[in-house]
């Protein structure tokens, strides 16, 4: 499918950012022999206090990114980016050693999950335009103008502390070396959402863009009940009468009513790129812009089950039965509209960007379920459920960074501001149950399994941060030594609501109103001959407010004690505070300890260093060892639903959740044995204090997940990681300009939760302490990691022009998705193995170079599957058809 087009960003430590300094007890380097491949070019790498870490172990070889580097990295070059075929970073990632790409768009280091891994853009931190999450959706953010991408797996102190699996820092191009200007677009499909059966639903004129017309404005009635604490009932706040008007004032076909759409549209986009330098007198200015748009449609058919617990089968065996067992099928028409515009100047060794970046992402969702459900309604009662919903997700983002080189001392400023918001206006659920009086499906609004309820979200996060870096390298000692400290600052201050509403009738509906449509039955005739109104559902917390201000300083010395050694070590201080304050705006639940707020305030030091020995030409090894943390989300923490579209479910937080320690170790071997090509094995260890784990329980019926601190986890595993390239000018005319290339990595992961009898944990809501061994059991694996991640590729390249066809296969184990409600087995996804090709050929026509691409992706048809097992029964929680997918892009470079 098409990918929506952004900027690309880098991350990493690198060592040699320009030209890297030689320690002064060694030799000058002799230029390369005839029969040695030239010096790659400097990667651009822009990450708090790295612009002067230049003291490497300067191969004698190997000119490597990877091997300069002062930590355990992995790199992705632009032709690495390119070959993969990917327009987004996060398609590309998914081939780094340890990396896992969940849902095409979240990126997981070392399969850990998203509160383990971090995201910089220009060594800043990036809000996600989905603020319920912490993890960015990188394919937002295309390659067009990338100037590097690297993964950190190892921590350093000049990194924010909350470095769990790792860090991607993704670096923005802002002064080109050339001119570039180029156009593209892209026409695709999948094997089970184009031109086949889906659901739509009428809503705005403009939803094709991602933007609302006006349909789904707020009523004046609503948003006035909300502002001054009124639940919607009849009573002393309103009368029938005004509530009725309020009713009334709500859209309702447009957003009430599913259609079949028997022929969904292919998925297609358009973006643009460019940008230039101008010479000034000394100084080198430039700018680099970029902007997509893309609709992407996808259809999901498949299971949807329930079990309400464990009972006793055939044979005498446990089994789970599915109590609640669904049909479903979903259509998703997702409209990203992307833009950055950077500036940037460049003069002496001095480094200045502007960066702004823009991203509206939008999901506009029917989905209809048909099936049972045993807990609430009976086996016995067919139901019918549809629902619609739009989540809008923007995201702006204005960076300043400065890079300031004075022989031999470094200073760099860098300052952010980032505005993000989710709106979810209109999500309406409307369920029927089969009547044999009728024989149809009808809807009192008052029986079990018949109902009407809309919910209201809305969510406004603004993000401050703030930094300064100064480096020092000391001369003419023994050996070299560079001295490096920083400030770093960050406050994030949101505000989230959700409101809840369920139609409901003063008195019983004639059957022949029961059996009308969602929006006949909804409809101002009814409301107002029917007495059908508005009643706000108490929740724990419509609103709440949260905060985190984290102050942080850090020292880091690197030093070349002896010729092939290097030792870069640091310790940061970190002051965070973070509050989430619910605000029962009805007063319905006072005095409870649902409404209890959260003050997470703690100080910590973090140490870290990093031992490179490079002890052959061609060959080193690397021991790190670190201290850093985990914060819980603000979603995390806040006692309020919110659907997760990901998963199609209800989530909240637990206020009660507290913040996660880890100790880090790990080692590495690497060789170099020619340009670009290398052999790397590592191994590593986590041990994780208070870990917070995804947990899932069923209330009233409903399954809802939410999260809680298990007393301890440790992670271990190892990684290798092999790319070479072979000649094929020998081959004959036809490959005379042509090499055979492979990259495979191969990451073994093992974890488990540690809880023993007298561990306790608190539960969301409540806030009671409870034995940890009633949500945890011991040995579990931690959620979202798998135990097995591999990925290969490999294909043909020309050397002097662009033809490249790659196949690129990924595999990834099961990895636990939720923790099992009420002691039953946990929730598992299955990622299996998927296979992808990519075609790219260049060609000019009139004079232009023109870029033609293929790709086709999961072609081994791997479905999603999320399921429980007991024994020989199985629950598929969430599971359906992904399809294949099918994409053809072509680009002109002007």
């Amino acid at each position: 499918m098409m990918k929506p087009l952004h900027v690309l960003l880098s991350t990493t430590m690198l060592a040699a950012l320009a030209a890297p300094a030689v320690a002064q007890t060694a030799p000058p380097a002799a230029p390369p022999a005839a029969d040695e491949p030239p010096a790659e070019e400097p990667v651009e790498v822009s990450i708090p206090g790295g612009r002067g870490s230049e003291i490497v172990v300067i191969g004698k070889r190997i000119p490597n990114t990877v091997r300069l580097s002062r930590e355990v990295v992995s790199v992705l070059s632009q032709a690495d980016i390119a070959r993969t075929g990917e327009g987004d970073i996060a398609g590309a990632l998914k081939r780094v050693t340890g990396l896992s790409v969940v849902g095409g768009r979240y990126v997981y280091v070392r399969g850990l999950g998203e509160r383990y891994s971090l995201a910089l853009l220009n060594g800043l931190p990036i809000p996600s335009p989905d603020p319920l999450r912490r993890v960015v959706p990188l394919d937002l953010f295309p390659t067009s103008v990338l100037a590097s991408s690297v993964v950190q797996k190892s921590y350093s102190a000049n990194f924010p502390g909350e470095f769990g699996g790792g860090v991607i820092n993704l670096t923005t191009r802002a002064v080109p070396k050339e001119p570039f200007f180029t156009v593209g677009g892209s026409i695709g499909g999948n094997t089970v959402t184009t031109g086949g059966l889906g659901y739509v639903y009428a809503g705005g004129r403009h939803d094709w863009t991602g933007f609302d017309d006006g349909t789904r404005s707020l009523p004046a009635g609503i948003r006035a009940s909300q502002d001054g604490g009124k639940a919607l009932a009849v009573g002393a706040n309103y009368t029938l009468r005004q509530l009725q008007d309020i009713t009334a004032s709500l859209t309702n076909a447009e957003t009430n009513v599913i259609l079949r759409n028997d022929n969904i549209p292919v998925n297609w986009g358009a973006n643009i790129a460019g940008g230039r330098a101008f010479d000034v007198g000394a100084a080198r200015l430039g700018f680099v812009f970029a902007a997509g748009f893309t609709n992407d449609w996808q259809t999901k058919q498949g299971k949807q089950q329930l079990s309400g617990g464990a009972a006793v089968g055939p044979g005498g065996t446990l089994q789970l039965n599915p109590d609640q067992d669904f049909d479903f099928a979903s259509t998703e028409l997702r409209s990203v509209l992307n833009g950055l515009v950077s500036f940037g100047a460049e003069f002496g060794d001095h480094k200045i960007r502007f960066s702004n970046l823009y991203v509206n992402d939008t999901i506009k969702e029917a989905r209809i379920q048909s099936g049972i459900d045993d807990i609430n309604v009976g086996r016995d009662r067919l139901l019918q459920r549809n629902a619609t919903a739009q989540f809008r997700r923007q995201l702006i983002d204005t960076q300043f960074v400065g890079e300031f080189k004075f022989d031999a001392l470094t200073v760099d400023v860098r300052g952010t501001y980032a505005n993000s918001k989710r709106l979810s206006p209109y999500e309406r659920t409307n369920s029927y149950a089969f009547s044999a009086e009728f024989n149809d499906y009808v809807n009192d609004l008052r029986s079990p399994g018949q109902s009407s309820v809309v919910a209201f979200s809305r969510l406004n996060e603004n993000v401050y941060g703030a930094g300064l870096d100064l480096g020092y390298k000391i001369r003419g000692g023994p050996f070299p030594i560079k001295l490096t400290a920083g400030y770093a600052y960050s406050n994030a201050d949101r505000t989230s609501e959700r409101f809840d509403y369920r139609y409901q009738s003063n008195a019983a509906l004639p059957g022949a109103v029961t059996q009308q449509r969602p929006d006949y039955l909804l409809s101002d005739y009814n409301v107002y001959t029917y007495g059908i109104i508005l009643n706000s559902i108490s929740t724990v917390a419509p609103r709440y407010d949260a905060k985190l201000v984290v102050h942080a300083g850090y020292g880091q010395i690197e030093i070349e004690p002896t010729d092939g050694v290097q030792v870069v070590a640091g310790v940061r201080y970190e002051s965070g505070r973070q509050n989430v304050t619910p605000v029962d705006v009805f007063n319905a639940n006072p005095g409870s300890a649902f409404n209890a707020p959260t003050d997470i305030n703690k100080n910590y030091w973090l140490p870290a260093l990093t031992v490179t020995w490079n002890f052959a030409e061609d060959m080193q090894l690397r021991f790190a060892a670190s201290k850093t943390i985990a914060r819980p989300q603000f979603r995390e923490l806040a006692p309020q639903p919110y659907f997760d579209t990901e998963s199609d479910r209800l989530s909240f937080g637990n206020q009660f959740l507290t913040n996660s320690e880890l100790i880090n170790v790990e080692a590495r071997y690497e060789w170099y044995f020619g340009k670009d090509e290398r052999l790397s094995v590592g191994g590593f260890y986590k041990d994780i204090d208070q870990p917070i784990d995804a947990i899932a329980f069923v209330q009233g019926g409903t399954f809802q997940t939410t999260f809680a601190n298990a007393p301890k986890a440790r992670l271990y595993g190892a990684e290798i990681e092999v790319q070479k390239y072979f000649d094929l000018s020998g081959w004959g005319d036809l490959f005379a300009t042509r090499h055979f290339f492979i990259a495979a990595n191969y990451t073994w992961t093992d974890s488990s939760i540690n809880v023993k009898a007298g561990d306790t944990t608190r539960f969301p809501l409540s806030g009671t302490t409870v034995p940890a061994t009633d949500i945890f059991r011991d040995g579990n694996p931690l959620t979202g990691q798998s135990d097995h991640v591999a990925n290969l590729q490999f294909g043909f390249q020309d050397d002097e022009g662009l033809s490249e066809q790659t196949i690129l296969l990924n595999y990834a184990s099961n990895r636990v998705a939720f923790r099992g409600p009420s002691g039953q087995p946990d929730l598992v996804e299955k990622p299996g193995l998927r296979l992808d090709v990519v075609i790219r050929q260049g060609f000019k026509l009139f004079g232009q170079e023109i870029e033609a691409k293929f790709e086709a992706r999961n072609l081994t048809n791997t479905r999603y599957q999320e399921f429980q097992r007991l024994n020989a029964s199985r629950i598929d929680t969430n599971s359906y058809a992904l399809g294949r997918s099918f994409q053809g892009s072509l680009s002109v470079k002007f």
